[in-house]
């Protein structure tokens, strides 16, 4: 370096001062670079947890939901990256995605549940695996799924779940009015996966959702039926939820109301208990879709990483 420095001095002495102002320039920007990152102190990562599926094009949903959102989080430049876990079924899982965040030393995790309402999923499983609770039930649950628990380095701050907003009423009422045809005639059927431990509060979201869409479609009459575990993913309750207003209306608008698709629900059980109806073809209107995607959950899971990595800032 000195005697690249001594020829230059001696060849060309402005040439040899711009090299010093450009070394000192270097120099000063590398170090206001490091001040603000330990001013800060604060790498903040988002992992977006689904329940997981064995169903391919319901994985890839949510994979391409992550595609969706990860710009525009990361453009608030307080989010350094997006990553998204399956609870179970699938890899990558929470313990894989949360040793990642502790390998590439992110302090703070903000952990956004894609679940629709409460559950065991959401209010003990989730916060067992990764160390925030010690629910004893919800242990035995995950070492007989063969779910890993791991607690990390990094904070995790765990967000509120969809049904906290409007947006599950806004989606159901935008796909409803999608099939319905004459909404006096018709009655209102939402198929969910429901669960056993809160039914009171499913039941209770179902009745919400189908009151804002009867309000602003004209419909008069619902019900709703599982199509999960709890229902022992039998088609025939779905076959009973529509027959429920079919016995008052001549048509049915049936809206599953699943987070994404998934071959197994949308079409062998709710679509087989549909084709149990009789005369099905002219009385049930259905499509196969699921809540994702939609642009207004988009916007909440944006807005919601924007929200807490301002509070962890």
């Amino acid at each position: 370096m000195k005697t690249l420095l001594n020829y230059l001095k001696s060849k060309n002495y402005i040439l040899y001062s711009l090299v010093l102002v450009l070394s000192f320039t270097a120099c000063k920007q590398s170090s206001t670079k490091s001040e603000t990152t330990s001013v800060s102190g604060k790498k903040i990562g988002v992992l977006l947890v689904n329940h997981g599926s064995r169903s391919a094009t319901w994985r890839k949903a949510l994979m391409d939901f992550e595609d969706t959102v990860r710009d525009s989080i990361i453009a608030g430049a307080k989010v350094s990256g997006v990553k998204t876990a399956y609870m179970e079924y699938n890899e990558p899982s929470i313990a894989t995605r949360l040793k990642e965040f502790d390998k590439e030393a992110y302090s703070d995790v903000i952990i956004i549940p894609i679940f629709l309402t409460v559950s065991p999923h959401s209010f003990e499983d989730i916060p067992t695996i990764i160390g925030q609770k010690e629910d004893p039930e919800s242990m035995e649950m995950l070492k007989i799924e063969k779910i890993e628990r791991y607690t990390p380095k990094a904070k995790t701050h765990i967000t509120p779940l969809l049904d906290f907003t409007d947006i599950l009423q806004k989606n159901v009422l935008r796909r409803a009015q999608a099939l319905s045809k004459n909404g006096a005639n018709e009655g209102l059927v939402l198929i969910g996966y429901g669960d056993e431990t809160y039914d009171k509060e499913w039941g209770e979201l179902f009745d919400k959702v189908a009151a804002f869409v009867k309000q602003n479609i004209g419909i008069s009459e619902h019900s709703y039926g599982w199509c999960g575990h709890i229902a022992n993913y039998n088609p025939d309750e779905t076959t009973k939820a529509i027959n429920k207003v079919l016995s008052k209306k001549s048509a049915a608008v049936v809206i599953p109301v699943l987070v994404a698709h998934d071959e197994m629900f949308q079409v062998k059980i709710i679509g087989g208990g549909i084709q149990k109806v009789a005369g099905y073809k002219d009385k049930v209107f259905y499509k196969p879709d699921a809540i994702l995607p939609d642009p207004n959950i988009t916007s909440w899971v944006i807005a919601v990483s924007q929200e807490y990595a301002n509070k962890i800032q």
